[in-house]
């Protein structure tokens, strides 16, 4: 296996520090509105270690997709991984929803965690 970009890194770290945040501010309004339980908690951590985990594995798809000559071949890479990510989520996604001790909404919502930390990231970082 190849070593891991520092971007690769720089962006991941990036992304689990927010999903860090918005998980603790999700989890602060569960307990501010009172419908915190143990549940709350498992979904938040089942989802968010996904959310992150997704990320990193599409940062090591680009980036063994950036070393490989043939285009066709890197974009057929991209491909397959978007797929399986996405199935990944998919699985999880299920898991977090069916199983009584994760909460629903806890169970998806941190999901769309990274998606905001890309957002944030599109105001806060400058070229």
């Amino acid at each position: 296996m190849e070593k891991l970009d520092k971007a690769v890194k720089r962006e991941t770290m990036y992304v689990a520090i927010w999903v860090i945040i918005l998980s603790v501010l999700m989890q602060a309004v569960f307990l501010a509105i009172g419908k915190w339980d143990y549940t709350v908690l498992l979904g938040n951590l089942l989802s968010g270690t996904f959310a992150v985990i997704n990320f990193l594995l599409m940062g090591i798809t680009v980036q063994k997709a950036l070393s490989k000559n043939d285009e066709k071949l890197a974009k057929n890479t991209i491909r397959l991984s978007q797929s399986m990510r996405t199935f990944m989520l998919f699985v999880v996604a299920a898991i977090g929803a069916l199983l009584d001790c994760f909460n629903v909404w806890t169970a998806l919502i941190p999901l769309l965690f990274p998606r905001v930390a890309i957002l944030i990231s599109g105001f806060t970082k400058r070229s």
